[in-house]
Order: C-alpha cells, then sequence, then structure tokens
C-alpha cells in the first residue's frame, strides 16, 4: 500500500506516509542498570590465544582469512588488552574508540563486532539513556556493553581431540599379555634361579589357584625335607 502511495499524487493534509522512530536509538535498547559478569583474565588470555589458534588452523587450511580475519583478530585483541576492566568486569567502548586503537576504520570495526557476535565470541547488550534537551525528554543512545564468552559458545569450533581409545584386545596397538605365573616360574628356573625365587613367582599370582596350591605343597615339601636333615646328620654321627 506504502509503495503505491508513494507513486501517487501527494493528499492534502498528509506530509508523508513515511514514518520516524519517537527517539533515535536502537529498538532492543534497554536503559536498565547492568551487573557486570565477573571477568579471570588468565581465563581470558587463554580464550584468546585459543582463538589465534583457531584462525592459524583455518589459514593453514588454505582457508583466506581464516575463520575470523585479520580485522576481527585485532578488534578481539583490543577488546582483551585494551578495554576489559578486570576489577570491575566492564566492556563498553566505542566503535571510534575501538577503531582509534586497531588502526581500522569505524565500518570495519562494525563488521568485525559483528562477526565476532556471529561467531559467539562475544555478544553485547545495546544501551540508551534518558536525556533531556531543551526542556524535552528523550532517549539517547549509549555505547553497547559486550561481554566475552568462552571457547564453549563459540560456533564452528574444532572439538579438541579426545585421548585415543584403549586398543582392543589383539589388535594392533595392544600390549602383549605377560606370560602366566608357570610362564614365568619355568623361564626363571631355565635361567639358574633357586626353587624359593620359583616358587614365589607362583605366589605372586593370587589370581591363580591352582599356582598357589602348587606353591603351598611344595613350600611344606622343601620345609619337611629342612626339618629332616638335622635327624640324618645325628643318625650318622651315633652309628659311627
Amino acid at each position: 500500500m506504502r509503495q503505491l502511495a508513494s507513486l501517487l499524487p501527494q493528499l492534502p493534509g498528509i506530509d508523508s506516509f513515511k514514518t520516524y522512530a519517537a527517539y533515535p536509538v536502537w529498538s532492543d535498547s534497554t536503559t536498565a542498570e547492568l551487573t557486570w559478569p565477573t571477568v579471570v583474565k588468565d581465563a581470558v588470555v587463554r580464550w584468546y590465544h585459543q582463538a589465534r589458534a583457531w584462525n592459524a588452523a583455518k589459514q593453514a587450511a588454505r582457508r583466506y582469512g581464516g575463520t575470523l580475519g585479520s580485522s576481527c583478530m585485532r578488534v578481539l585483541e583490543s577488546l582483551i588488552f585494551d578495554f576489559q576492566n578486570y576489577r570491575t568486569g566492564e566492556l563498553d567502548p566505542s566503535y571510534l574508540g575501538i577503531a582509534a586503537k586497531t588502526g581500522l576504520g569505524r565500518s570495519t570495526v562494525a563488521v568485525a563486532l559483528a562477526r565476532l557476535k556471529e561467531l559467539r565470541i562475544i555478544d553485547w547488550i545495546r544501551r540508551c539513556e534518558h536525556h533531556w534537551k531543551n526542556g524535552r525528554f528523550e532517549l539517547r543512545q549509549r555505547t553497547n556493553a559486550y561481554v566475552l564468552l568462552p571457547p564453549s559458545q563459540w560456533l564452528g569450533l574444532d572439538p579438541q581431540p579426545a585421548e585415543a581409545p584403549v586398543p582392543e584386545t589383539g589388535t594392533w596397538g595392544d600390549h602383549p599379555p605377560l606370560p602366566d605365573a608357570f610362564d614365568q616360574a619355568i623361564d626363571q628356573r631355565k635361567q639358574g634361579a633357586s626353587i624359593d625365587t620359583t616358587l614365589t613367582i607362583l605366589e605372586e599370582d593370587t589370581t591363580n589357584p591352582v599356582a598357589l596350591a602348587m606353591a603351598r605343597l611344595f613350600r611344606s615339601v622343601l620345609a619337611r625335607e629342612t626339618a629332616a636333615k638335622p635327624l640324618q646328620s645325628s643318625e650318622v654321627r651315633i652309628s659311627d
């Protein structure tokens, strides 16, 4: 209807069908006071380096400019190291302030901020304030309130590689199983180990009842032989 009306002659008493907002502010702006979040500098610095690594990985994959691009990285760096107040949590720079720190144009800063928000690296709340001009109440736009988001919320970030699963038994990479107690005992005995050492190997395998029973049996036999030797020697002396 409005497109058709713009092509027709103007009606008497009606200046224009074009409407204007009551105040020159964004419609989703708020006048409420914000509670700034607690920001830990060490964590935010780690996020920044993770963003750099993410961008560099995409550049290495021949994706021109990486995921973020140089403008986004410079704006993100400026937010973190120039404007973020780590004591109060405040982060509300103007476009011109960011442009002055980064050496970018105002429009480039606006595009970079929009890209960072699209990737959920940052978020913002538009703000406005009450203002009186020539005795008339108005709303005036304020700088946005920004917040840095953790990598867990970034859109498109490749997840950290998980630890390699344990290889299945018998597959490539699986550690060969240790020989059982009998094989170890036989091997040690062949290499010249004493009977006591051989029986100790059998006793160490507490999950093998046969090995434990055999160790107890031979221990008892050795104990009897040891107890019988003094008697035999005394009998020999008496007969002599």
